[in-house]
């Protein structure tokens, strides 16, 4: 195999997929996913593909302007060789702070690519196995009928974990809860997270008031910047706490984990910039004994199959919330994940082990750098 390859063009695509349905969280209501997608290109003909999930409030991004950006980050990888991984993504890097979920489009493009050069799935490329792995499914906030009855509709579908959206004042957040429980029952795992929509005092007194109903973790109970907050909250708590919010990189791996901020860790690759800093987030993980979930924002199969991969290849991940494909309209991804109610099963291709279906993807707002025409 030579190694003389070099990246000859990148399409970037404006992927907007809607809802079923609006999603309502603490930090606002949602009502379409939109992602973008990255497309590079060797010389040879070989492609890779990468999806980015912008959502403003939690990364600083916005569809377009991560269209922008992704339009300066192609550049710099023309006549590049994608073998190269450290580099190619220490070029994104240095350009250009934060922007994570644009990154993540490139750098998920970029192990899609050399998975398929190398002719391994992800998983193998990462040193993993293919093995069976377990989701929940998050319920939106919503009066506590609603979202009683979406949860028995939910565990009638077959999953035996929730992720419950919370958020708002004590005694609605705790009726909520109260509904869950009795509609579902004392067995069903259920995890709750209020996307910071808490203050101190409020969260406290929110999660004490909470501990009866048996909850495994709470995800972001205050302000993605409150570290010092976190760890207040934390230590008052009788229910573990995951950060979110407050975690994007390995250096925010490294600030909670001397802290001693959280329980667990939440590592979402539109937050950490891709693959290769999720990696190190989960070693700063396994080095401070943090054990890890991996979420999702709002992507297609293309995404969370490249998140499975990861979470196949790291025994310290061992909660799962990749659950957005259920509630998009549409599924323009071809191979891929495949969900057996809560079970996920990665395909044993090179890669990712997904694509786009080719007349959806021609109906795309696009651009291309470079030369895509090998």
């Amino acid at each position: 195999m030579t190694n003389s390859v070099f990246i000859s063009g990148v399409e970037i695509y404006k992927f907007d997929i809607p809802f079923t349905k609006p999603i309502k969280v603490a930090l606002g209501t949602f009502h379409h996913a939109p992602n973008i997608l990255v497309r590079i290109i060797s010389d040879d003909g070989l492609d890779g593909l990468g999806e980015s999930s912008p959502i403003w409030s939690i990364t600083g991004e916005t569809q377009e302007t991560a269209f922008q950006a992704g339009q300066a980050l192609a550049q710099l990888w023309l006549h590049k060789n994608p073998l190269e991984t450290a580099e190619r993504m220490k070029d994104l890097e240095e350009f250009l702070i934060h922007n994570s979920s644009i990154k993540c489009a490139f750098d998920m493009a970029l192990f899609d690519w050399v998975g398929k050069r190398l002719g391994i799935p992800l998983y193998a490329l990462l040193g993993g196995i293919r093995r069976p792995l377990i989701t929940d499914i998050t319920l939106g906030i919503a009066s506590p009928q609603e979202m009683a009855s979406e949860a028995r509709e939910r565990i009638a579908q077959g999953f035996s974990s929730l992720k419950i959206k919370l958020g708002t004042t004590v005694e609605e957040d705790v009726a909520r809860m109260c509904a869950i429980r009795r509609e579902i029952g004392k067995d069903v795992i259920l995890r709750i997270d209020a996307n910071q929509g808490w203050d101190c005092p409020t969260a406290i007194a929110a999660l004490r008031a909470l501990a009866p109903f048996k909850i495994e973790y709470c995800e972001q109970p205050v302000a993605r910047w409150n570290l010092a907050g976190l760890k207040q909250v934390q230590e008052a708590s009788p229910i573990p706490i995951a950060a979110d919010e407050s975690l994007f990189d390995h250096h925010d791996a490294f600030s909670l984990a001397s802290l001693g901020a959280c329980d667990y860790f939440n590592i979402k690759l539109a937050k950490s910039g891709g693959i290769q800093n999720a990696l190190k987030i989960n070693a700063v993980a396994e080095a401070s004994g943090i054990r890890c979930m991996l979420g999702c924002m709002f992507e297609t199969r293309l995404a969370l199959t490249a998140a499975a991969h990861l979470a196949a290849a790291r025994p310290n991940i061992v909660f799962l919330d990749l659950d957005s494909a259920f509630f998009l309209a549409e599924d323009p991804i071809l191979g891929g994940l495949i969900y057996e109610k809560e079970t996920i099963l990665l395909p044993d291709l090179p890669g990712l082990g997904a694509a786009i279906q080719p007349d959806y993807l021609a109906g795309l707002d696009h651009v291309t750098i470079g030369n895509t025409n090998n």
